[in-house]
């Protein structure tokens, strides 16, 4: 017997959920699809995902799944007459209506069975022949959400991108930005002035070249993404530089293991040298973090904070020499590329991804103020998939 159902959007094409099979287990209910894919439902996951769980307002879910037993399972089970999984549990006097649609989109079975595919597009110092690419026009951001979303692929996806000819007036970021969501405040203020001032608190804050780095590695969860506005950039010197972390992790994953491998596993220490601050922060994170699909999470690196280092003696001089490898490889031709901002720039980027720094300028040749803003990566993912859907 096929069970029908309506049709369901699935990975890009169009499929009609049909059940050929049920099967009770001692711990999952198994469902066989007329496609010849098998999925396994928990009895636990099953009860603890009833649509009646979740609030119908806030879709939080309400039902408690510690007032089950562990041992709850279907009492009976059937496709009702409404195309639905109907299970009728062995206790709480409950019976469960399961879209067929939903279960297999949401079928971890076959989820866990599928290859992963990053959504990072990796580059090189090869991205300065085109750069145009990752470009776009502040009055299309603003005017279209097809140019929003342009902007935001670009920022999810390659981890960079330069806004052209924004408003050159202070706070005037402000209006695009918020056109994705709220930035994130630091202690630094929004924005941050960066400009070269006397006694700073900040390597930043002067006309001296700064490596290429992160931006408060020593925070728990560091900005997501930063956004440099230049409003004026008349003084010699004062290059952006900019590299892609997360392809200089790749070169190395395949091209020495063994520094791959201490960058991801050995906890560097980072600490706030800011001597305004009345908080001490401090964190221990590897080099290069990795998520559960083994992708790249975020990279810290930066040889102005990072504080001296308490590894094991064992292994301090192999790290020494992973992260002296590592810093050299995010500051070679090979990855790294230049550009100079023009006032109306800004150079918007995924801070835990793409490394930044500029070479020293003449603060008595003229003048160069950019101001700063960040914002949490949850803020720049969960906007791009509101307006893709």
């Amino acid at each position: 017997i096929l069970y029908l159902a309506n049709f369901s959007i699935l990975n890009n094409y169009c499929f009609m959920a049909e059940i050929k099979k049920l099967e009770k287990n001692n711990t999952y209910l198994k469902v066989l699809w007329s496609d010849g894919e098998e999925s396994r439902f928990n009895y636990l996951w099953l009860r603890d995902n009833c649509p009646t769980a979740h609030d119908k307002d806030s879709n939080h879910r309400m039902f408690n799944i510690l007032n089950v037993s562990k041992e709850i399972n279907p009492k009976n089970y059937n496709i009702n007459k409404e195309g639905k999984l109907e299970i009728e549990w062995s206790e709480g006097n409950h019976t469960s209506y399961f879209d067929l649609n939903w279960l297999r989109e949401n079928c971890y079975t076959i989820k866990n069975k599928k290859k992963y595919i990053s959504p990072y597009k990796l580059w090189d110092s090869s991205l300065k022949d085109e750069f145009k690419s990752i470009c776009v026009e502040h009055d299309e951001i603003m005017e279209s959400d097809n140019g929003l979303i342009k902007w935001l692929e670009l920022l999810h996806h390659t981890g960079i991108a330069i806004v052209k000819n924004a408003p050159i007036e202070e706070k005037s970021g402000f209006a695009v930005l918020n056109r994705i969501s709220h930035t994130r405040e630091t202690f630094f203020k929004t924005p941050f002035e960066v400009i070269n001032i006397p006694k700073p608190n900040n390597s930043a804050y002067t006309a001296h070249a700064l490596r290429n780095h992160m931006d408060l590695p020593w925070f728990e969860n560091p900005p997501g993404y930063q956004f440099l506005h230049c409003l004026i950039n008349s003084a010699d010197g004062g290059e952006s530089s900019a590299v892609d972390g997360f392809a200089v992790a790749e070169y190395l994953k395949h091209n020495n293991s063994e520094i791959f491998n201490t960058l991801t596993k050995v906890y560097l220490k980072f600490r706030d040298k800011d001597y305004t601050q009345e908080n001490h922060r401090g964190f221990h994170a590897p080099a290069i973090g990795l998520t559960k699909d083994s992708d790249y999470h975020d990279i810290r690196f930066s040889v102005a904070t990072m504080d001296a280092l308490d590894c094991h003696p064992d292994i301090m001089d192999k790290v020494y020499k992973a992260h002296h490898e590592f810093g050299n490889l995010l500051h070679s031709d090979k990855f790294q590329i230049n550009f100079r901002m023009e006032p109306g720039d800004i150079f918007s980027f995924n801070n835990r991804r793409v490394l930044h720094g500029r070479t020293a300028f003449d603060p008595n040749s003229g003048h160069r103020h950019l101001q700063g803003y960040y914002m949490d990566r949850d803020e720049i993912i969960g906007r791009l998939n509101y307006l893709k859907k």
